[in-house]
């Protein structure tokens, strides 16, 4: 996954899409490639790494031809190579293809079309759709695309062009966001504006279950039954770095609000709620490993190791095996008893952070199993690891990280669910109960982001004040700690998170008067606890929002603001519950006039101990 542009018109094409691709840089990619057809040939060109070591490939004669397609390439399925960029052919080279999105059902299509005779030369789920569309091919390459996307089961946005139909562009869309450019002359295909913007600002938003054809002359809009779509010019009106966000004004919001689409792409292929099953295709944990494991290291930095927090409760809960937390900065230098009984888990956004690589090294030195969670394909972390969980979150450009971090949330709930239902320490349809929640989290996390207009004025409310303090029990408590630094490290507001009980130990001499306190209260079977700490701080008179399930009217009784999030099964709640969390923090930021998406003293990926 990563960008897309499609150019057909009378200029050439080749120009177009690459400078298209460098609009589309800041997005992070791994590779690149375009694909350029004339009326006689097509030619194809894509190389690992930056657009420029694309260019130097081309060695500055462009190939000629008035229609192609180009990509930069995010790996999810096979490390960045040349061979593993975008597009892909076909067996015959007749059809190529530019695709972003996962195709969850792929290994099943893959063998089918090899029992076929097809022949694959990539590693990528994204293969597949050119040798589909070579098969359904009958003179009418949109018919083919829409036979093809009848079999596909996940998400994407494509983008195809044949020798066998010159000057035309086929193009699909289902839960990746693609648009398509209006020109005089000259139409285009794109998953972000920025892409066509120096081009056309006239353009149609697919919606999904969309699919268009365009020419040079014509753009046609499709359901994907076939039936004609009448579209309504969408003019963009945002300047070129507005349109980089996507019209947002800042990334690290962009990211917020891609976490439903991220969820998806995280589970995709993964967990099946009809069966109860979860299928971790790069994990490799027998039975009688996992009976003989004796404990459980999760290993990371920052807002990871709140993740890794996050985990040991569900693991334990649902194993019932030892979890230890360890920040990677001193996982070593404690000299920790590893042996190979124990599986260190490892979880790195970039996989390349190097206090987490280092402690990966020092386990694997041990004798211990590495299984590692991580955003990049190819990274040190996931070339290192004897196992991996990529959580396919797509490019994350701000640093504050959102969509990283929820995500590995739910890379360690299918982790805990994989384990245990390995060793039967959970009934059937307890797992069943949770997979089948784990399903709704996208559609739920749609829901909450609607609530943003609420939030921001909390966020306002709170941006005025020096110290901040957040406080939760079980589950409640890690999450606690990530709204907080989110909060610190944006806004620079001072402040602090604490296992609610722990109030009464010290804490409780800073509350005064119109300090906001943060308390998430989504446990049930805690939240009598969580409500005396809460009645603690409004008896000196703070400012108490609350984060609640939807239909817990009691809390209302005892707080000045409730935020609802949507009911899930509770080892779910911090995947909505740090939703609201990130835009309070955000806001409040916004209020106080910070760099939001480039906060002070601060990197995305911290590769130096």
């Amino acid at each position: 996954m990563c960008g897309i542009v499609g150019y057909v018109g009378g200029r050439q094409a080749a120009p177009i899409l690459l400078d298209g691709l460098k609009r589309l840089e800041y997005r992070g990619y791994d590779s690149a490639g375009i694909a350029i057809h004339n009326c006689r040939h097509t030619n194809l060109i894509k190389a690992e790494g930056k657009i420029k070591v694309l260019e130097e490939k081309l060695g500055g004669a462009y190939p000629e031809g008035c229609a192609g397609i180009g990509h930069t390439r995010w790996a999810t399925h096979g490390r960045p190579s040349d061979v593993n960029a975008h597009p892909h052919t076909d067996c015959t080279g007749d059809f190529m293809v530019v695709h972003n999105g996962i195709i969850e059902n792929y290994q099943e299509l893959k063998e089918w079309l090899q029992s076929k005779g097809h022949v694959f030369k990539s590693e990528t789920d994204t293969e597949v759709i050119p040798h589909m569309i070579e098969h359904f091919y009958d003179g009418d390459l949109l018919e083919a695309l829409k036979k093809t996307i009848s079999r596909l089961e996940g998400s994407f946005a494509l983008g195809v062009i044949s020798r066998r139909e010159p000057g035309t562009i086929a193009a699909a869309r289902k839960s990746s966001p693609l648009i398509a450019g209006l020109g005089e002359g000259e139409n285009f295909i794109a998953s972000d504006i920025p892409a066509i913007l120096q081009h056309t600002r006239k353009v149609y938003i697919l919606e999904d279950g969309e699919m268009v054809k365009i020419t040079k002359d014509s753009v046609e809009v499709y359901d994907f039954l076939g039936t004609p779509v009448a579209k309504s010019v969408f003019e963009v009106k945002w300047d070129a770095v507005a349109a980089e966000r996507g019209g947002y004004p800042h990334f690290m919001l962009k990211e917020i609000h891609e976490q439903p689409r991220a969820f998806k792409d995280t589970m995709a292929g993964r967990i099946f709620p009809e069966k109860g099953e979860i299928r971790l295709d790069d994990v490799h944990l027998g039975k009688d490993y996992l009976q003989n494991l004796k404990k459980i290291f999760i290993v990371a930095c920052g807002t990871a190791y709140h993740a890794g927090m996050v985990g040991k409760y569900i693991i334990e809960k649902l194993t019932r095996i030892p979890v230890e937390v360890d920040i990677a900065s001193e996982f070593r230098y404690r000299n920790p008893m590893i042996d190979k009984d124990m599986l260190v888990i490892i979880i790195s956004q970039s996989g390349e952070t190097a206090d987490t690589l280092a402690a990966l090294r020092e386990s694997r030195k041990q004798g211990a199993r590495v299984l590692a969670v991580t955003n990049v394909v190819g990274s040190s972390v996931s070339r290192e690891a004897d196992d991996i969980i990529y959580t396919w979150a797509g490019p994350e450009i701000a640093v504050a990280s959102t969509k990283a971090y929820s995500t590995q949330l739910i890379a360690l709930d299918m982790i805990a669910l994989y384990i245990a239902r390995i060793l039967g320490t959970m009934p059937d349809e307890d797992a069943k109960d949770i997979i089948a929640a784990m399903k709704k989290l996208p559609d739920q996390a749609k829901t909450l982001l609607e609530s943003e207009d609420r939030l921001k004025a909390i966020g306002q409310k709170i941006s005025g004040h020096q110290d901040v303090f957040y406080i939760g029990r079980g589950l409640d408590y890690p999450l606690s700690l990530e709204g907080a630094l989110k909060l610190k490290e944006i806004s620079y507001i001072h402040a602090e998170a604490y296992a609610a009980g722990e109030l009464k130990h010290g804490t409780l001499a800073l509350i005064e008067e119109g300090v906001p306190v943060i308390a998430p209260v989504t446990q049930e079977h805690l939240f009598e606890k969580t409500l005396s700490n809460i009645k603690e701080v409004k008896a000196r008179e703070g400012y108490v929002i609350a984060i609640a399930n939807d239909g817990n009217e009691e809390i209302k009784k005892s707080v000045d603001d409730v935020i609802y999030i949507p009911k899930t099964h509770p080892i779910l709640s911090p995947v909505l519950t740090v939703i609201p969390m990130q835009l309070l923090a955000y806001y409040a930021a916004v209020a106080r006039g910070c760099d939001v998406d480039k906060p002070r003293n601060l990197a995305k990926s911290v590769t130096v101990e």
